[in-house]
């Protein structure tokens, strides 16, 4: 009769489980707490912060544990610099925001109608075939904006429980100096054409802007807009002819050294006092941005963790980069092409960002060194059947592989770990406040 393993094997089973499926658990358990805000905003009061409570705890309960401070420390500065590059990217972004919509006037936005998009046509006539429960739960609000940077973060944390390879750092600053790649590009394409809004309202009901086109639109592109004859024209001279001699002009407040945002930005009376408020209200544009940002990070986030974690959560968090992505087209904040773009976009910049990390493992070649050097005592001990001999030269082969000091912490490195969760945790508070609205 064959015999069951030992309780305490057990129990070291049900321990391995936890270790490496926890972070899925944790994100399921996060998505379907921050979830009850819509079917149970009591119980969402009590839960939502009692469980970011015990994640805060065990994330701070592991720092004394962590060993590999040394490593996060290399991977500090390239950190902050994606940190920096990642707000100018934002910034840049903000700046074609507002341009490309205050460049054409509110009427433009209003008269303009939006583009045909057979995505939306799809998801029509799905809600005519698919059960009442299926509309609804793919109508439902499940993952939003905010939840797909706080499973990232959730994902950095991790590597205080070696669910992830360190440096947490490096992972963070490839997520973001991936972001601050994409929103460039973003910024980039969405500058180069413009594209009316799959919500014509949108513009007059969050903007302030001018009614009228700014006068370069007025020369380059109001002419040419609809004239089958004057687009012939332009297109044969290659040039733009029509006369226009007085253009209608926009108020100019006096904005120092930036006065020259003015053409772009294009304030009105009351909004004018600072350009750095201005857009800090603008909030998101009014006409179709390709590619779509909400997705760039979503799909930035199910990249980061299919690599560094995998398993069935893995699958669990491309499900919901689905679900929102059918979710931004079924509510008309993008079009279809503008969610499949960001999809591949953000996939291809994921890959080509490697070198930041996982960075090379160094210590490999030094265990395999040390290895070669013992190599002899360790066959001799296996022979002698000697498994406390076989353990202390194992041990000395992974110590020899690692860069970190063992013994006491010295007083720098205490200061630099309290300082990173303190920071990190910083963010993450702010992530959330700033976020949550979507």
């Amino acid at each position: 009769m064959r015999r069951s393993p030992p309780p305490s094997r057990w129990l070291a089973a049900i321990v391995r489980a936890l270790r490496h499926g926890g972070l899925g658990i944790a994100a399921i358990a996060y998505v379907g707490v921050d979830y009850l805000r819509i079917t149970s905003p009591s119980w969402h009061a009590w839960l939502q912060p009692a469980l970011w409570t015990v994640l805060a705890f065990a994330a701070v309960s592991r720092v004394p544990f962590y060993k590999h401070w040394s490593a996060e420390l290399q991977a500090a500065l390239p950190f902050v610099a994606s940190i920096l590059f990642m707000l100018s990217a934002f910034l840049f972004e903000a700046l074609s925001v507002r341009f490309v919509t205050a460049v054409l006037g509110l009427d433009w936005h209003s008269k303009t109608p939006p583009l045909p998009d057979t995505g939306q046509w799809l998801l029509l006539a799905l809600n005519e075939k698919l059960p009442e429960t299926a509309v609804e739960i793919l109508r439902a609000h499940i993952i939003t904006l905010h939840h797909f940077l706080m499973l990232f973060i959730m994902l950095a944390f991790s590597v205080l429980f070696d669910s992830v390879k360190a440096p947490g750092l490096g992972l963070g600053a490839r997520y973001m100096f991936t972001m601050a790649v994409g929103r460039l590009l973003r910024a980039i394409t969405f500058v180069s054409t413009i594209l009316p809004s799959a919500r014509p309202w949108c513009a007059s009901a969050r903007f302030s802007v001018p009614a009228h086109p700014h006068r370069w639109a007025q020369k380059y592109y109001v002419p040419y807009a609809s004239d089958a004859t004057a687009i012939r024209q332009v297109i044969h001279l290659d040039m733009a002819f029509d006369q226009t001699v007085e253009y209608v002009g926009d108020p100019r407040p006096n904005w120092g050294s930036m006065s020259f945002l003015i053409d772009f930005l294009r304030p009105t009376d009351t909004e004018g006092s600072s350009w750095y408020s201005l857009l800090k209200r603008a909030s998101g544009g009014c006409n179709d941005l390709l590619y779509s940002g909400h997705m760039l990070v979503a799909v930035l986030t199910a990249m980061a963790w299919t690599e560094a974690y995998g398993g069935f959560s893995s699958a669990l968090i491309w499900l919901l980069v689905m679900h929102s992505a059918q979710r931004e087209v079924r509510e008309r904040h993008h079009y279809s092409v503008d969610c499949i773009v960001a999809i591949y976009v953000g996939i291809l910049l994921w890959k080509m960002t490697g070198f930041i990390w996982p960075m090379k493992d160094a210590s490999r070649d030094r265990r395999l060194d040390k290895l070669e050097k013992i190599q002899s005592r360790l066959v001799q001990a296996a022979k002698d059947s000697d498994m406390d001999e076989v353990r202390e030269l194992l041990k000395e082969v992974e110590m020899g592989g690692s860069q970190e000091k063992h013994g006491r912490k010295s007083r720098a490195m205490w200061l630099f770990s309290c300082a990173t969760i303190f920071s990190t945790l910083t963010m993450v508070l702010l992530a959330f406040t700033l976020t949550s609205d979507g």
